[in-house]
């Protein structure tokens, strides 16, 4: 598979540890000490390359941070040196360039592995960091889409005007999403080794853990479907999904199809690849489907996460008792 140059970050491939550690703005101590820490998640930790992006793009805008803070690029000894206001300052100044809570507390999270890694090695020791509150998330259940309404999204995948193949794509991976309860990173990850499908599909998720879930007709046929259409010559280590130049899918394409397909349909912003992962959960549960199951099935670390799940259950049912019970809302 080939790697990103350094440059542009997407969430298909990583920078290799010496395009990331090129990339960032600082002294050249501190430059070979994040190297090693880019290398330990890459080989060690075995950080998908969504995940590394992310550090990456949250400590890049930290050093950047730094160099205008302190006056000139960060070296090892400015960050034992950084007081809980400066930290303060750089959460504000995001704050300011319009993230969000979770994006924030996810820009922090990032910080704070690195600063972790330097003080395990001896390297640098910050007690100001640990001081530092993150910022609190608000609790957001998820919003599925109906039963039709998935299956009506994936109808017009397969139906949209353009390349029939590309169509035909793009119904295969929605279906996975919704069919399998899939991430979008996780069916963007097959390779052509893994079709045709089978009763059942090995999927390697998050922390490099790996589940096995079982894999509906639909599913299977949409994905013969594309390929028999798709005028590639994959070999077994091809991506499955390619786009129009042969390469592998990226997650930004799947997602600006499925905005397009939920204008046309007037469907409400809410609608995106994930959201057909937790419709799948979703529905799952509403079918009598058992938590341990789900979690399973969804590659959940923890049943806490799964448990989420339940609350959007009992949101629907206290909707469709506010719309149909003669005494609701009197």
């Amino acid at each position: 598979m080939a790697r990103a140059a350094a440059g542009p970050l997407t969430g298909a491939h990583a920078p290799t540890p010496d395009e990331a550690a090129a990339s960032i703005a600082a002294a050249s101590d501190l430059r070979l000490e994040f190297r090693s820490w880019y290398s330990h998640l890459m080989a060690e930790r075995r950080a998908s390359p969504a995940t590394l992006v992310s550090y990456l793009r949250d400590l890049t805008r930290f050093f950047e941070f730094l160099t205008d803070h302190l006056g000139g690029p960060a070296d090892l000894d400015a960050l034992r040196k950084l007081e809980l206001r400066d930290f303060r300052a750089f959460l504000t100044l995001r704050r300011n360039e319009g993230l969000q809570s979770r994006s924030l507390a996810r820009a922090l999270s990032s910080i704070r592995s690195f600063f972790r890694f330097l003080d395990r090695g001896g390297i640098v020791s910050n007690a100001a960091l640990t001081a530092l509150r993150s910022p609190k998330i608000p609790h957001a259940i998820p919003k599925p889409l109906t039963p039709d309404a998935a299956l009506t999204l994936i109808d017009e995948a397969s139906e949209r005007d353009g390349t029939p193949w590309i169509a035909a794509r793009d119904a295969a991976i929605l279906t996975l999403l919704y069919g399998c309860g899939l991430r979008i990173a996780e069916a963007l990850s097959l390779n052509k080794s893994d079709a045709p499908l089978r009763d059942t599909l090995r999927v390697i998720g998050k922390g490099r853990k790996e589940r096995m879930v079982p894999v509906l007709a639909v599913a299977r046929e949409a994905v013969d479907d594309y390929l028999r259409l798709c005028p590639f010559g994959l070999m077994p280590d091809d991506p499955l999904f390619v786009g129009a130049r042969g390469k592998r899918v990226d997650q930004r394409i799947v997602r600006e199809v499925v905005i397009q397909l939920r204008r046309r349909l007037g469907l409400a912003d809410t609608v995106t690849p994930h959201a057909l992962r937790h419709s799948f959960a979703t529905h799952l549960l509403a079918g009598g489907g058992d938590l341990r199951t789900i979690q399973e099935l969804l590659g959940h670390a923890s049943l806490s996460t799964t448990q989420m799940y339940t609350e959007v259950d009992s949101q629907r049912l206290l909707d469709v008792y506010d719309k149909a019970h003669p005494r609701a809302g009197h």
